[in-house]
């Protein structure tokens, strides 16, 4: 399991607006090209610069394509990092204002401190 690994996926498709559109429309097929083509180019280096051992596990593979964030917190992915991506990719489908943070912060109230260890 890599958190450092889920953590550059959800930064770095929050940041492009045709990733999120990407993603919403096609989460398993987003994930497995994001894992071929970018999991291993180096955050803020030139892109020639790229590790060649970062992969996801079954696990965090089948919670990023099936857009399940209450699993991804138990990864211990960052809650910022996917609360910001899927307020990006779902907040439009509900009416009222804040409908899904509340959402969010519901399916994930069965938790108390210590939350998930995030770091990386």
């Amino acid at each position: 399991m890599s958190k450092y690994l889920l953590n550059k996926f959800l930064f770095t498709v929050d940041r492009d607006p045709e990733l999120v559109e990407r993603y919403r429309a096609d989460p398993r097929g987003t994930v497995a090209w994001w894992e071929a083509e970018r999991a291993n180019v180096i955050l803020n280096l030139p892109a020639m610069e790229h590790s060649s051992w970062l992969s996801f596990d079954d696990a965090e593979r089948e919670a990023l394509a099936t857009h399940d964030y209450v699993k991804l917190f138990e990864l211990g992915a960052h809650p910022f990092l996917t609360l910001t991506l899927f307020i990006a990719l779902f907040e439009r489908d509900y009416a009222e204002p804040l409908a899904f943070q509340r959402e969010y912060a519901q399916k994930l109230k069965h938790w108390s401190l210590p939350y998930p260890d995030i770091t990386t």
